[in-house]
């Protein structure tokens, strides 16, 4: 028997959510089945967002700095091996705004059969991330790769006093911050 293993290799983030994928894709089917699309979508994306922002506060925790740019630090793991390739077009203390020129995320949902949910499972994530690591961020973004936009355009913005912040009301597409409602 070998006493040492190899080395071990962390799953990177595209990998975690094609293993999530293959195993809740069956369920979500069986529970759309039985609740019906609409409701199915909005359990879907409650239980998503939350788990997302458990994440975001976990890495606020983790130690990066606080405020959009300890978030923008946080960024490397979205693009790991290639996950995602960004172009960066501002950053700042009240700013983040980049476009994804090439989501692999949104590939591999369309490999698996799962574009339609593919929006449930990843792109609502990303707001709901960036408010549990720090409730003043929020995102904007108005269309994305996953519903056949030719890029993604993340504007993070730090909240200002004067803006609402977001209910805990039951998610809507709004609620996934595409701008007008558009939904993957």
């Amino acid at each position: 028997m070998d006493e040492h293993p190899p080395p071990s290799r962390r799953v990177t983030l595209l990998e975690q959510r094609e293993i999530e994928a293959k195993i809740v894709a069956p369920l979500i089917n069986a529970v759309r089945e039985e609740l019906g699309e609409e409701r199915t979508i909005a359990l879907l994306r409650r239980v998503v967002e939350g788990l997302a922002r458990e994440s975001g506060a976990e890495l606020a925790r983790s130690g990066v700095a606080e405020g959009l740019l300890g978030f923008a630090r946080t960024l490397d793991r979205w693009t790991e091996g290639g996950a995602l390739e960004i172009d960066l077009l501002e950053q700042s203390a009240d700013r983040l705004d980049f476009n994804v020129t090439r989501c692999r995320y949104a590939e591999m949902y369309h490999r698996l059969g799962l574009g339609v949910l593919g929006a449930s499972l990843s792109c609502c994530r990303d707001g709901a991330l960036a408010s549990g690591f720090d409730s003043e961020i929020e995102l904007t973004r108005s269309q994305t790769i996953l519903e056949g936009a030719p890029f993604c355009d993340f504007r993070f913005r730090k909240r200002t006093a004067a803006a609402p912040t977001q209910d805990a009301s039951p998610p809507t597409p709004e609620s996934c911050n595409f701008e007008d409602g558009a939904e993957p």
